[in-house]
């Protein structure tokens, strides 16, 4: 009867699934590690430090400079460190007017910008952009730190497996890698290393390389009235694979979210791993390489063509070089010297089939669409145009720029966020936010770029209102111009500091009301006293006399009896 497999098997057999799951990506991978950056990808577990020559098979460089273009541009373009790229937000639209919740939200939302840039978040995600337009997945786990809240380890395709849950949602990632015996020593504590390491550590070997296993996955079994971190959500376990210290783990923690983001370029069905331009344009490039040498060679073949050369000019081969000169005596024109074979290629057809090959290649890359502004020599280029062709940057990127939303950058913002909850240094959240669920709405020039039809539509009315307006004023009563401000102000991604809340605005109005009409009381008190001391000097006797002849009565008054 079989035994049970003990904690450290289990792992290592899952292990072996998912490198066996993952095998079929292998060749496809290493292809486009070959072609387009050889730098990247870890296929081997000594695969590391290797600084031989790689790019054998790489001729022309379009390829490399378009995926470093495609990196360049997300960067740029979602996640730029020179300016806000998200915003917090919370569903309840009426309390985000409330001017403590505004100033909270963007505090907090300043403070975790103020932790991407001091830790290596920014350099984590330029990679994460690379390996994914590459190889259409990226991945890096994310783990706290004391100095900077949070810090990445960025992976490379092949180091790395992945498994997904019911929902398509990654939430597996085992990594094979090496460490030094010191590196060992000094993350884990001598004590959990293996007898091997404790003897390479005792003899002063701390440079030695060392396989580790390390498992980030759901925790099936957990005490749920614990809390303590082999309790949590999600396990994290170090291991060596060598067959000594079988039961024990170099660490096993836990994680309440997932530390690692992993997301896909283009996924399809139930596939773990994405597809991305890097494979799409896989056959261009090695068509663009092969055109390349077949241009050299035929170049070389004109300009330095083998030559039939009769025997008895066997000694003269380096009177050949430029400026040589050999003697012969005169000759048949069938005797002289002539190529072996005339290669008459024409290079300007070759030429232009390669430029169209280029830009095959940067168009998969989506090169033309990051770089068309900054290739656009003209002058004069209006506001409305560049909205224009930015809209058409997002119809290319839309989706991949949802699945980046989704799978790297809200995970990305959340993980920062409990970091920081838990480091204590979020400032204090006012009481109406108390059970609050907060959200993350993005703001990068793509992404307003998305939102850019909204303004527009909004442009197009408030245009149509004002020529309506000039035949018929009333009409601008059914437009709310400080609802119209707040929707300009979060399509734009203005920072709601500027934007006075309602609240706020509400007393502003009715403080600016009581001052008006205490201006128009003190200017209509000297009226008030004139008609005053008029009515005291009316004859009241003359007047009521004048009151009863209009009435019919001709009683005289009182003061006409006394004349």
């Amino acid at each position: 009867m079989d035994q049970p497999l003990n904690k450290r098997q289990r792992i290592l057999t899952r292990k072996s699934a998912l490198w066996n799951e993952r095998s079929s990506w292998i060749t496809h991978w290493r292809e486009i590690s070959d072609y387009q950056q050889p730098r990247a990808g870890r296929f081997v577990v000594t695969d590391r430090n290797r600084g031989d020559k790689r790019a054998n098979h790489i001729l022309d460089n379009t390829a490399v400079f378009g995926a470093r273009t495609l990196a360049a541009g997300l960067m740029s373009g979602i996640t730029s460190p020179a300016r806000p790229w998200f915003r917090l937000e919370i569903k309840n639209k009426d309390l985000m007017e409330s001017g403590p919740v505004k100033a909270w939200l963007h505090d907090s939302a300043v403070l975790l910008r103020a932790i991407f840039a001091s830790s290596n978040t920014y350099r984590s995600l330029h990679t994460i952009y690379e390996e994914l337009g590459l190889f259409g997945t990226g991945c890096s786990i994310v783990l706290p730190d004391f100095d900077n809240v949070i810090h990445h380890y960025p992976l490379t395709v092949g180091e790395y497996a992945l498994a997904t849950n019911s929902k398509g949602e990654v939430d597996t990632v085992c990594r094979e890698f090496q460490l030094t015996v010191g590196q060992m020593v000094e993350q884990f504590g001598r004590n959990q290393c293996s007898q091997a390491v404790r003897n390479l550590f005792d003899r002063g070997a701390y440079d030695s390389w060392v396989d580790v296993v390390h498992m980030i996955e759901p925790r099936k079994q957990r005490d749920y009235t614990k809390r303590d971190a082999r309790n949590m959500r999600f396990a994290s376990c170090y291991l060596e694979p060598g067959k000594d210290n079988w039961d024990q783990f170099l660490s096993e923690s836990g994680f309440n979210r997932f530390p690692a983001l992993a997301p896909r370029w283009v996924v399809t069905g139930n596939d773990v791993y994405g597809t991305s331009p890097g494979m799409e344009c896989l056959g261009d490039v090695k068509q663009l390489q092969h055109q390349q040498l077949r241009k050299g060679q035929a170049i070389d073949y004109q300009v330095n063509p083998p030559l039939q050369v009769p025997t008895k000019y066997k000694e003269a081969s380096k009177a050949r070089l430029p400026g040589g000169v050999f003697y012969v005596d005169s000759m048949g024109q069938s005797q002289g010297v002539r190529s072996a074979f005339e290669v008459q290629l024409n290079l300007q057809h070759l030429m232009l089939d390669i430029q169209d090959v280029r830009e095959r290649i940067r168009s998969a890359y989506y090169a033309d669409l990051f770089l068309m502004l900054a290739n656009d020599n003209r002058s004069g280029i209006t506001a409305t145009e560049v909205a224009e062709r930015h809209e058409e940057k997002l119809l290319m990127l839309g989706p991949v720029l949802e699945r980046l939303h989704n799978e790297l950058l809200s995970p990305l913002i959340d993980t920062a966020f409990d970091y920081a909850a838990r480091a204590g240094i979020l400032p204090e959240a006012p009481p109406e936010l108390e059970g609050m669920e907060l959200s993350v709405e993005f703001i990068s020039v793509l992404a307003q770029a998305q939102r850019a039809v909204t303004t527009q539509g909004m442009d197009r009315l408030l245009g149509t209102v004002s020529q309506m307006a000039a035949a018929k004023p009333e009409v601008l009563d059914k437009i709310d111009f400080d609802q119209v401000v707040d929707e300009y102000g979060e399509a734009y991604g203005v920072s709601p500091k500027v934007i006075v809340p309602d609240d706020q605005v509400a007393a502003i109005r009715q403080q600016r009301a009581a001052a008006l009409q205490a201006q128009q009381a003190a200017a209509t008190a000297p009226q008030v006293a004139e008609s005053a001391k008029t009515a005291s000097e009316i004859d009241t006797g003359n007047l009521q006399d004048v009151m009863n002849g209009l009435m019919g009565y001709n009683t005289p008054s009182a003061q006409m009896i006394g004349q």
